[in-house]
């Protein structure tokens, strides 16, 4: 069985105040023809469907176009919800767009019930695990600790005892949206963190033939069986050196996998330029980047007249300008944003108690205020109608 895996459309969004819609229309439109011409069976979208959770009317329009698309082609489409849809949004009438081959699972609860599909070698379970927000979900897993890794793992229980169940031979492919050990983050996936762990290990898929992923921005494969699609389009200039892709995945009559990356359209290359602002304006070297969505970090010990308006004269799609002149570390102007660099609210936190109070927080006081990052993040993803 040939399947096509994609995910993380983030239909809505906007790069640098840059309307992507098009852009991700030509996407949409990419993946019908690979669906049409490449004689896939199957297309599966690990989750983040929409960018939040009230998208605007044209992405809603968007979807909607896309839904009529594959629907014609009358090729299954099995779908999840991501961390950034609302489930019961995207779940709206589910049970009818079932009928035209367009299966939704936004809802927990129904994780162990497959869409099952069959070829010339038998059938194939496809099981959709919406985004499990663990303190959203640990009454219906019933896990006697709060984490992705314990909500992910029950639910997981569930699907190989429905597995069991099924006749012998029955292959069986997952969908779930999560942050996997071993995988590598961008600056534009929303964090995750929960009891100051946000990853889950790849070893929890064990006993199913393929699980195709959604969150990280960035195509990767975890274990031969255990991979993430990666989204369409770049969103943070963090991805500048992704390739854009999808999986196009063939499941033998054993279970077996083989996968094919397809290219995705890119809309105008990403590039970071860094150094002091008159050798960005003439470094022949950098030529190639003049027509690229631009991310200058200027160098200058001392900022620049104009310096945006002088950038855009060369590049002029510049879209982010950062100023970051060289000094050691040491040197007390370094900037505070430079200082947080790679640090987690978590740290940040820590610091700041270490910094007023002259001693970082007790074992106490870490979990109190790792308790409090998870409430902010469980009533954000209330408020947004997540459930």
């Amino acid at each position: 069985m040939r399947l096509l895996h994609t995910s993380d459309w983030h239909l809505g969004r906007t790069f640098h105040r840059v309307g992507m819609l098009d852009a991700q229309a030509a996407f949409i439109g990419h993946l019908v023809t690979t669906v049409r011409e490449r004689g896939v069976d199957a297309v599966l979208v690990s989750g983040d469907v929409y960018d939040r959770a009230v998208p605007p009317l044209a992405a809603v329009e968007l979807f909607d176009d896309a839904l009529h698309r594959l629907a014609a082609l009358g090729v299954p489409t099995v779908m999840i919800s991501g961390n950034h849809d609302s489930a019961r949004r995207l779940g709206v009438g589910a049970g009818l767009i079932d009928r035209a081959g367009i299966h939704l699972r936004t809802e927990p609860a129904a994780c162990a019930t497959p869409v099952v599909l069959a070829d010339a070698h038998g059938e194939v379970a496809f099981y959709g695990l919406p985004y499990l927000e663990p303190a959203l979900v640990k009454d219906e897993f019933a896990v006697a600790r709060v984490g992705h890794e314990a909500v992910l793992g029950a639910a997981l229980d569930r699907v190989r005892a429905d597995l069991a169940t099924r006749p012998p031979g029955t292959r069986s492919v997952v969908l779930a949206h999560a942050f996997v050990t071993g995988g590598e983050p961008s600056d534009s996936e929303r964090d995750i963190t929960v009891g100051g762990v946000a990853a889950v290990p790849a070893g929890i898929f064990d006993g199913v033939d393929y699980a195709a992923l959604g969150h990280l921005h960035g195509c990767q494969t975890i274990t031969e069986r255990v991979r993430y699609s990666g989204s369409p389009l770049a969103y943070s200039f963090s991805e500048a050196g992704h390739r854009k892709s999808m999986w196009l995945v063939d499941l033998d009559a054993g279970g077996a996998v083989t996968a094919e990356r397809i290219d995705c359209p890119v809309p105008r290359p990403l590039a970071r330029i860094r150094g002091p602002l008159e050798h960005l304006l003439t470094d022949p070297g950098l030529a190639v980047h003049e027509e690229a969505w631009v991310e200058a970090t200027l160098t200058d010990a001392v900022r620049p007249a104009d310096p945006m308006a002088r950038l855009c004269e060369r590049f002029p799609h510049t879209l982010s300008l950062v100023f970051a002149p060289d000094r050691a570390p040491d040197d007390p102007d370094v900037s505070y944003a430079r200082r947080l660099a790679g640090r987690d609210d978590q740290q940040i936190a820590e610091d700041f108690v270490a910094h007023v109070r002259g001693a970082g927080p007790d074992p106490h006081e870490q979990t109190v205020l790792r308790e409090a990052f998870d409430t902010v993040r469980t009533d954000e993803a209330l408020g947004e109608g997540a459930w």
